[in-house]
C-alpha cells in the first residue's frame, strides 16, 4: 500500500507538470519567457504553480495514508469478526476418574478459525469481545462427572452428574463472556470423575465471537 501512495503521489506530479509545460508553440514566443519590464513574469508564474502543486502533493498523500490507516482497522475488524470453533471427545471410552483435575482435550475439531488449539483444548482470543461458549458432558453414572468452563484459572460455569445406579447420563450448560485479548477459556474434568468420548460426539465445547468491543 505505500508503494502505490509513492506512485500514485510521482504520477499525479508528472501529470500536473507536464500539463504546465505542455503550452502551444504560439504561446512560448519561439522557447523563450518574455520578460515585462524588469520581471520575468512567466517564470514567477511557473515558480508559483509548483510550489502549489507540491502543497497539493503533500495534502493528496496525507489522505492516502489516512485511507491506508483506515481500511487496516476495517481489514482487522472483519477478520475479528470470524471466530468460531466446535470440537467433541470422539474416542469411544471413559476419561478417568482421577486423582487430580485434568484440562479435556477435543480430538475432533469441526471448525476452528485458528483460536482454539486442539492438542491443548484452550480457546485463546484473538480480540477483545463478548464471545459464548457451551459444553456438553456425556457419563455412565456408576461414577460421577464434573465439568468446569474455566477463563484464566477461574471457573466460569459447571455441571455435576452424582453417581446413580448404572444408565448413561448428559450434562450441559453455557455463558456468555466478555474477554480480552489472550484471555484463555477451556474446560477441566474435576478430580475423581469421569466422562465418555465416543462416535456419537455426546461430550462437546463450542465457542464463537458475538460481537468485538
Amino acid at each position: 500500500m505505500k508503494g502505490s501512495v509513492a506512485a500514485l503521489t510521482f504520477f499525479f506530479f508528472y501529470a500536473c507538470v507536464a500539463e504546465i509545460t505542455a503550452q502551444p508553440a504560439g504561446d512560448r514566443d519561439d522557447g523563450t519567457i518574455q520578460s515585462y519590464g524588469d520581471k520575468d513574469w512567466g517564470a514567477a508564474d511557473g515558480q508559483k504553480t509548483i510550489g502549489q502543486l507540491f502543497g497539493i502533493l503533500r495534502e493528496l498523500e496525507t489522505k492516502l495514508e489516512d485511507t491506508q490507516r483506515e481500511m487496516e482497522v476495517l481489514k482487522s475488524q472483519v477478520q475479528g469478526n470470524k471466530v468460531a470453533f466446535g470440537a467433541s471427545i470422539n474416542v469411544g471410552r471413559h476419561f478417568g476418574p482421577f486423582n487430580t483435575e485434568i484440562t479435556l482435550v477435543y480430538h475432533k475439531v469441526y471448525v476452528n478459525t485458528g483460536s482454539f488449539n486442539p492438542g491443548t483444548g484452550i480457546f485463546t482470543a484473538p480480540v477483545k469481545g463478548v464471545y459464548y461458549f457451551s459444553f456438553s458432558g456425556h457419563n455412565l453414572s456408576t461414577h460421577p462427572m464434573g465439568l468446569r468452563l474455566m477463563k484464566n484459572g477461574e471457573q466460569m460455569v459447571t455441571v455435576y452428574n452424582h453417581p446413580f445406579g448404572n444408565r448413561f447420563e448428559t450434562a450441559t450448560n453455557g455463558m456468555t463472556l466478555q474477554l480480552e485479548v489472550g484471555d484463555q477459556v477451556y474446560m477441566r474434568l474435576r478430580e475423581n470423575t469421569w466422562i465418555v468420548g465416543s462416535s456419537n460426539d455426546h461430550s462437546t465445547f463450542i465457542g464463537h465471537l458475538l460481537f468485538p468491543l
